[in-house]
Order: C-alpha cells, then structure tokens, then sequence
C-alpha cells in the first residue's frame, strides 16, 4: 500500500521551463528593441553559448552529478557553503553570465560588453518574476494532503531551490519533507538520494512512489531503488529505454492509479 508520494519539482510541479523562456523573451526583447535584431535567434545563441562556457568550467561534472543546468546557472547565486564546487559556482557566474550574453550577441553580429553585462543582469530579475505552476498542481497536493505523506526529492543548488520556492511559497506546506541533492551530495539518478529520502520518513520502497518529468533522472533513479514510477509526460515525449511503472499526461491522472494501488 502506498503511504508516501515523492514529487520532482522542476516540470512536474512547477513550469520551469516556461519561467526560462519567459524570463529569455522578456531580456530578449530589450536586445530587439535597441539592436533590432531577432529576439527568438538571439535567445538561441545565448543558449549555445550558456552550454558551450558552462561545459568548460571544472565544476561541470559537479553540476551533472548534483542537476544543476545551464540555465540556473544564467540566474542562481549559489550561495551555498556546503561545498568547495558551490563556492567556485558562486565566484564564477556573474562573468559567466555575463559571457554567456555577450557571446551570444556577438553571435549576431552586436559586439558591446556594457549591454551584454544589462542583459545578463536583468535575465535572473525577468526569472524572478515569472514563477509558473501547472494549472492543476495545487488542486492535486490539495487532495493528496493528509492522506499521504508528501515529500518533494528536487536536483539543484540548495540556495537555488529554496529561492524557486520562496517565489513560491504556496507549495512548502505540503511537504512533510524538502530533499534537496545538493545538500545530500549526490543527485537523482544515484539511488542513494532515493534511499536517503525513505530513511527520512521510515518507509520502505513498497510503501512509496515517485512523480517525475525526467525519465533519465527521476524515473531511472526511483527505478535503481526499487520505488515504482510514475513518468509525468505532458508533451508526448518519446520514451527512451527507462520505463516507468505508470506514463500519465497530467497530475490529475495520479488519482486513478493511487486507487489500484
């Protein structure tokens, strides 16, 4: 019987993705409005360049290892302690940014440092202001609060995600627990952060499952540790070869399923 549900985060309770390209348009359009050049192709080039620099930094396996990617990289401060990597993170991401932003325009044929430094600067505040939830986040923590223990198992910089849920801050109360992988030290899909997770509510595999967008991450990692999966897959993705125990296109559809079991 299942007793406890573990959730990701980022794309299965709150629209990351969306929040990035929002915040991408919002900074974008300012390069529009004074260059005139495209704000889609730009976004593109800063992408490339954001992945190609942050590739490069020694802290690059760090961040694979704990589920940190470029883009939180383009607007976290990784304030955190716990770790010599987060303190080079924290040291290295405004001229991260900044480079990430500036190649890109130089991309498009714009060569002006200032700007790229405005734009790099204003990316994380345009990020700030667009925190999105699916529609039916709240509607389903709502009817699973009290009839199981809820716990959020989230990949990223501790300082990251705590600021993600400080705009938020309507989702902390429905966790009995926060596990964060980079206060654990590993991240999904080591199953030891999944382990870790069980030991902090004293259930066993049988009694829990886990509620993921990211088969390579979430589904792959619950697998490893013997929990059932449920693959959260609202933009039709094509399955690799992770499989989960149960494929839904909506959190509503877990309700179903939490009745079989």
């Amino acid at each position: 019987m299942v007793k406890a549900i573990f959730f990701d985060l980022d794309d299965t309770l709150l629209w990351d993705q969306k929040s990035v390209k929002d915040a991408f348009a919002a900074t974008c359009k300012a390069a529009e409005d004074r260059y005139g050049m495209d704000a889609n192709q730009l976004e593109e080039a800063v992408r490339d360049a954001a992945r190609n620099l942050y590739a490069s930094y020694e802290f690059y396996p760090f961040t694979q290892m704990i589920g940190i990617n470029p883009f939180e990289g383009l607007w976290g401060n990784f304030l955190d302690e716990n770790h010599d990597h987060f303190i080079k993170m924290k040291d290295t991401v405004p001229s991260y940014r900044k480079d990430a932003w500036t190649n890109g325009l130089k991309k498009m044929g714009v060569d002006d440092d200032d700007f790229g430094y405005e734009l790099a600067e204003r990316f994380p505040q345009e990020r700030r202001k667009v925190p999105f939830v699916y529609e039916e986040t709240f509607k389903t923590l709502d009817a699973l609060k009290g009839h199981y223990q809820l716990l959020l198992l989230t990949n990223g910089s501790p300082d990251l995600q705590k600021t993600k849920l400080e705009i938020t801050p309507e989702l902390v109360p429905y966790f009995n627990k926060i596990v964060i992988s980079g206060d654990f030290g590993r991240g999904k899909p080591d199953p030891s952060i999944f382990e870790h997770a069980l030991s902090l509510i004293s259930l066993n595999k049988e009694e829990v499952i886990m509620v993921g967008d990211n088969l390579m991450t979430d589904i792959l990692g619950a697998n490893r540790a013997g929990i059932k999966t449920v693959w959260v897959n609202r933009h039709n993705k094509e399955r690799n070869e992770v499989i989960p125990t149960y494929e839904i296109s909506n959190l509503e559809e877990l309700f179903p399923i939490l009745e079989k079991l």
